[in-house]
């Protein structure tokens, strides 16, 4: 779950209106949540203060990544509000939860720029600068542990990458490098937060998907992604075919204005 507003509120229309983070924690995650910085010390330090009062209330831990979107210049940028982060009392939950940091600089200067430093702090990985197969090789050199799986890069790119780590990781005789997502056990998740389910497809298609995924699929106008304490269940993808037991109705779809 990704976080923006500076009032700590989430727009979630379709679903719930304008609500809060803790409503907006009670319904989709409690455990895990990746945080956005912005490349502006105070903003972000008071932002994720402000979030964190409202996270530390949970009576179980949680877990926290921060995900820097290529919005800080140098590793000595990044170090600034980290600093002031462990030096704030009201902080002190949050920085324990931080598991990793992603891409904190722009691509330009990530893999030129040594992050041992900040490394030393928490891992740091690459993401928007894994954009060609040679590039997360490359990273380790810099201080790099580990590299973003995500749909969008295909899945060969993760297999080779995860191939990597576990060569590396036999190399050094320890669990050093990773990428995220692995084993599926907790991966980031947001597109539910501004796709409005299956809005817009014909309602036979709907309840196709829903009748063949019951575990995946919540039933509702529209068909949405059910998630249930932060959790999806994806036991029924496991099956013939393209990890899926139904098809979108062909006929009704359009050809996109190029």
């Amino acid at each position: 779950m990704r976080l923006h507003e500076r009032d700590v509120r989430l727009r979630l229309p379709f679903r719930f209106g304008a609500v809060t983070l803790t409503e907006a924690t009670e319904a989709f995650a409690r455990v895990r949540i990746t945080l956005k910085v912005a490349g502006d010390p105070e903003a972000d330090v008071a932002r994720l203060t402000a979030i964190a009062g409202v996270l530390d209330r949970l009576p179980e831990p949680y877990h926290v990544t921060l995900d820097g979107n290529e919005q800080y210049e140098s590793v000595e940028a990044v170090l600034e509000p980290w600093s002031r982060m462990e030096q704030a009392a009201a902080l002190g939950r949050l920085v324990d939860s931080v598991l990793f940091i992603e891409q904190p600089m722009a691509r330009k200067v990530a893999l030129i720029c040594d992050v041992r430093a900040l490394a030393a702090k928490r891992p740091v990985i690459i993401d928007e600068s894994d954009g060609d197969l040679d590039a997360f090789p490359e990273a380790p050199t810099a201080g790099y542990r580990g590299v973003s799986s995500k749909t969008c890069k295909g899945i060969y790119k993760s297999i080779l990458n995860r191939a990597r780590c576990e060569v590396w990781n036999a190399e050094a005789g320890r669990a050093e490098f990773f990428m995220s997502g692995e084993g599926l056990t907790h991966v980031e998740k947001n597109g539910h937060h501004y796709v409005n389910g299956m809005a817009g497809r014909p309602a036979a298609e709907q309840r196709r998907f829903l009748e063949a995924h019951p575990d995946l699929y919540a039933a509702g106008d529209p068909v949405r992604l059910r998630i249930e304490r932060g959790q999806v269940t994806i036991r029924s993808l496991d099956c013939a075919g393209f990890a899926t037991a139904a098809e979108p109705d062909w006929e009704s779809m359009r050809e996109m204005a190029s």
